[in-house]
Formats: structure tokens, C-alpha cells, sequence
């Protein structure tokens, strides 16, 4: 764990980032109490196709006209 000061990482913003990407936690104080956590973004997972194959259907009269419309066509 990387515990830094606001100074400290106004100069060393690039290099903490770093160490985050790379896993370490990095905590920035200020006046002696943590104020800040460093941590890289969650990864969105890539789309894969057909991953939703079998939990999707649709009913057989699905583009049926609905019964409350009729009046209106």
C-alpha cells in the first residue's frame, strides 16, 4: 500500500496511477486522514455473440395485434 500526501501526488500523479493499474492500493492523505483511494476501473467484459442463447424467447403471438387495439385499426 502507497499512502501519499496531496503534494506528494500532484508531482507523482502519472507514477500512481501506475501503481494502481498494476494492482497496489494507493491511499492519498490530507491533513493525516485518507481522503482518497486509487483504484483502476473495473473492465467491461467484451460482447460475446449467442451468449444469451436459451434465456431469451418470445411467445408465438407475439406480433399479433393486441385485442385492446383493434378499435383502431
Amino acid at each position: 500500500m502507497k499512502s501519499v500526501t496531496i503534494a506528494e501526488a500532484s508531482e507523482k500523479l502519472s507514477e500512481l496511477f501506475d501503481a494502481a493499474l498494476r494492482g497496489e492500493e494507493v491511499i492519498i492523505t490530507k491533513d493525516g486522514q485518507t481522503s482518497i483511494k486509487l483504484t483502476p476501473a473495473t473492465p467491461i467484459k467484451s460482447r460475446q455473440p449467442g451468449s444469451a442463447k436459451g434465456k431469451v424467447w418470445m411467445s408465438e403471438d407475439f406480433d399479433e395485434p393486441l385485442e385492446e387495439f383493434k378499435d383502431y385499426m
